[in-house]
């Protein structure tokens, strides 16, 4: 269970790096904005906190792939330690997303089901 975790855990670090490409690089273009069902006045208009948001999910995405190489590599606590804590707030901001903003249900189930998935597989894993 503990490779299901953290293969679900870096999963979910691969989503949130092209989060973070959508954000804040690609965040006026037309395939963002349909992404994010924004016009492109209202992407010029959000872009700088696109940008500032996605630099949170890439940093999100670092923490666990740090965490990952660390367990792979020995450091069992630490790694742990930071896949759960960067899977953690993923699982969290997508809760976030979903009680406050209902509508966009299917983006938050999107970017908040790999990492809880990792997280539940990887506690069982450490548990048992």
């Amino acid at each position: 269970m503990v490779v299901v975790g953290l293969v679900l855990a870096s999963l979910a670090a691969l989503l949130h790096v092209f989060i973070f490409w959508l954000e804040s690089i690609a965040w006026t273009t037309p395939r963002a904005r349909a992404t994010f069902g924004t016009s492109a006045e209202e992407a010029q208009a959000t872009r700088e906190m696109a940008f500032n948001q996605g630099f949170y999910n890439l940093f999100l995405a670092v923490l666990v792939a740090i965490g990952v190489v660390l367990f792979a590599t020995g450091a069992t606590a630490a790694g742990a330690a930071l896949v759960f804590a960067g899977a953690g707030s993923m699982t969290a901001a997508a809760l976030v997303l979903l009680l406050s903003s209902p509508d966009k249900a299917a983006a938050a189930l999107k970017q908040g089901t790999l990492p809880a998935l990792g997280i539940v597989a990887l506690a069982i894993g450490l548990l048992i």
